[in-house]
């Protein structure tokens, strides 16, 4: 049995010193894939307000632009599948509510509001 440390070799100190160069490029990669992505939809055009009773969540929202905006509560349920309250779109000036339930787990976790 041979018990002598072992030496890098001359190649295996290239291959190193590659693979350190490499990791930069690497790291930055994902940011440049994520760049290229196409812009989400404009979000946050309704004046909207959250609340829970613990196991509802409801949103609020009043259509404040001079068109036509759907909204929908989404309702994180701790423990539970998510719930999405019906989709509403409240005229220009007017206002609406969606709601949505938790039926089991630890309740309501957060109130989101999504608009389309």
């Amino acid at each position: 049995m041979n018990n002598k440390p072992r030496r890098l070799t001359g190649l295996a100190l290239k291959l190193a010193a590659v693979a350190a160069a490499a990791l930069p490029v690497f790291a930055v990669a994902p940011g440049a894939a994520a760049a290229q992505q196409e812009p989400a939809a404009a979000a946050g055009v309704l004046d909207c307000t959250t609340d829970t009773d613990g196991y509802w969540g409801h949103a609020h929202c009043t259509n404040t632009t001079g068109g036509e905006t759907s909204f929908r509560v989404h309702v994180v349920c701790g423990v539970w599948p998510d719930a999405y309250g019906d989709w509403k779109t409240p005229a220009p000036g007017a206002a609406d509510t969606s709601s949505a339930r938790c039926f089991g787990g630890t309740g309501v976790g957060d109130v989101l509001v999504e608009e389309k």
